[in-house]
């Protein structure tokens, strides 16, 4: 990986501080304001054209999909951004693997890479840290995403130690504009647009919340980010949680304090039983998840080969080789996805780690008591 450039540049986004101010989530707020309103005007657009014409051309029909696509993710940042500002975070600090996690998440989001045909690079020594799990998690999607959706290039991941005082240091490194185009001139002004979007909004305040300085750093084209976790873990290992009720207790306590603990992760739920669909989207609806719902496994498998969530939620009634040989797909590209069955009936909660094939299982009835803490632990199980 190339060394960052010295010394700093002008156009270096530093100057943040550690809680927005009134004025600065104003501006945030205004921002998810135009970021919604713009591809929603282009999807009215597309559909006064149908209802002048009655007809879609293919292109007019992506073109509206695409429009309600990007005005629902950001509504889904707006969601998330509001969770950090409400001031009701509660964080739990663990030791966290932050080596394996970043390996986690980009195993995960292996299939939205490879689509992209984006490259990703990774130098990463193993590093431990204390942490809240589910908003360090959040954090490193919201790095993928901002970077992902800038790129034009391969993105550069190094995470290494610094000498003294000791910091884990996890560096990003991509072109923000089209190689063709980088050249010995100055930063255009509106070069800047698309990395100072509503997603990077998210990251840097994701960042603070956690406790860690986001430095980012831009120059000819190039965009470095160095995201500094001053909180490493000692040698000794905190202690382990061991029975399913203890395991989901604790993790209903954490989400007790915190506003909608899972905003930001997406869960894809599998049933043709539009009811169990309805029951399951309402055990999960105060968490602040994406949800999206599939009738079939031919639908499950195309949703998941344009990307995956986060987690599988279903129903037992539809196991057959299809959807077997989906669960293997997924669990060789992403081997810490979370898999939840339902069951009809009687059927005692299963954690994945106490299954053989690493699938959680919950019964119907308990979907409404069971389901949010079971996904709280499924979905920050990443150290």
């Amino acid at each position: 990986m190339p060394t960052p450039p010295s010394p700093a540049p002008v156009n270096a986004a530093n100057d943040v501080k550690p809680e927005p101010s009134p004025v600065q989530w104003a501006e945030i707020v205004q921002q998810l304001g135009a970021e919604i309103a713009g591809p929603l005007s282009a999807a009215l657009e597309q559909i006064q054209n149908l209802a002048t014409t009655g007809q879609i051309s293919r292109r007019g029909l992506r073109l509206l999909r695409r429009s309600v696509d990007d005005a629902r993710t950001a509504g889904m940042l707006g969601q998330q951004l509001a969770r950090l500002a409400s001031g009701r975070l509660r964080l739990n600090r663990e030791r966290q693997h932050l080596t394996q996690m970043l390996r986690s998440v980009l195993a995960q989001r292996s299939r939205e890479t490879q689509a992209r045909g984006v490259q990703v690079r990774q130098s990463l020594q193993p590093v431990e840290i204390w942490a809240d799990g589910a908003l360090l998690f959040a954090l490193l999607n919201a790095l993928m995403d901002w970077a992902l959706a800038n790129t034009h290039s391969s993105v550069d991941l190094r995470l290494d130690l610094t000498p003294w005082p000791v910091k884990a240091r996890l560096s990003c490194r991509f072109a923000h504009r089209s190689l063709e185009l980088l050249g010995d001139g100055g930063e255009p002004p509106a070069s800047s647009v698309g990395i100072d979007s509503l997603a990077w909004r998210l990251l840097e305040q994701t960042a603070l919340t956690l406790g860690v300085l986001p430095l980012r750093e831009q120059e000819a084209g190039i965009t470095l980010l160095t995201l500094e976790f001053n909180q490493l873990a000692p040698d000794e290992m905190a202690p382990a949680v061991d029975s399913t009720h203890a395991r989901l207790e604790a993790e209903a306590e954490r989400m007790g304090g915190n506003s909608r603990p899972l905003a930001g992760c997406q869960l894809l739920i599998l049933s043709a039983n539009r009811e169990l669909r309805s029951e399951a989207q309402a055990a999960v609806r105060h968490m602040g998840m994406l949800v999206d719902v599939v009738g079939s496994v031919a639908e499950a498998e195309q949703f998941c080969r344009e990307g995956l969530p986060h987690a599988l939620l279903f129903d037992a009634a539809l196991m057959n080789e299809a959807l077997l040989q989906l669960i293997a797909g997924i669990m060789r590209d992403a081997p810490d996805f979370s898999f939840v069955e339902m069951f009809d009936g009687e059927h005692r909660t299963q954690l994945s780690t106490a299954t053989s094939d690493g699938v959680a299982r919950v019964s119907r009835r308990h979907l409404p008591d069971a389901l949010p803490s079971l996904l709280m632990f499924e979905l920050t199980r990443r150290s």
